[in-house]
């Protein structure tokens, strides 16, 4: 409950100030939903058959919203995330991320994950960094995850290492090797939807998988 509650007040707080110095952009809601053929989250392997829905509120560089992930197998949701995000001109972003999943119940001890979050992209190339602050369900407290990425006209390549949840002994390890394609799909002039393909490789759990998605 103190983890949620710290987490929203700075995300308020971030909220705030940014609209101090940003009062003539106008903000606007957005929603959307990715549907994947299995949830594969920086090499390991989250949820079977997905639907990923997202609500996120923007105003000029600053944005807040949520993102959950539902099995359709099961009908049964399985994550609730709340984030806070700054992404300047330059290319640096800057963010927060609230990870809860419900095999816990939302306000118990240790149920949320508080994740910081710091990125940069030039052109084509992306790099990031991801450190978690606490010790939570399924963490063992300051896990760190770095991605690596070059995005081709279709075709994005990314490399990924972590220690922590991300590998089978705790230890600093590649765990999430892979490549990317994207294609729309058209249907008429005013009906297309983007589809993705990956092929993700997990050095450090010696496993593969391929996985399409859609978003909507």
């Amino acid at each position: 409950m103190k983890k949620v509650s710290l987490f929203l007040f700075v995300a308020f707080v971030l909220a705030g100030a940014f609209t101090g110095f940003a009062q003539e952009s106008k903000g606007a809601w957005s929603a959307g939903a990715d549907v994947v053929s299995s949830y594969i989250w920086r090499g390991s392997k989250a949820g079977a058959f997905s639907i990923q829905p997202t609500v996120k509120y923007t105003s000029g560089i600053f944005s807040i919203g949520a993102w959950g992930s539902g099995d359709l197998t099961t009908g049964s949701p399985e994550e609730a995330d709340l984030f806070a995000l700054f992404s300047l001109k330059s290319g640096l972003s800057l963010g927060l991320t609230d990870y809860h999943y419900n095999t816990t119940k939302y306000f118990a001890d240790k149920a949320h994950a508080i994740e910081g979050n710091l990125g940069y992209t030039k052109g084509n190339f992306s790099i990031a960094g991801n450190y978690i602050f606490n010790v939570a369900s399924g963490t063992v407290g300051n896990d760190k995850y770095l991605e690596a990425g070059y995005q081709f006209k279709t075709v994005k390549l990314f490399v990924g290492a972590g220690d922590g949840w991300y590998t089978n002994d705790a230890s600093f390890q590649v765990c999430n090797i892979g490549v990317t394609a994207s294609k729309t799909l058209k249907f008429s002039e005013s009906f297309s939807i983007p589809l993705t393909g990956s092929i993700i490789l997990n050095p450090n759990k010696e496993q593969i998988f391929y996985v399409i998605g859609i978003s909507l």
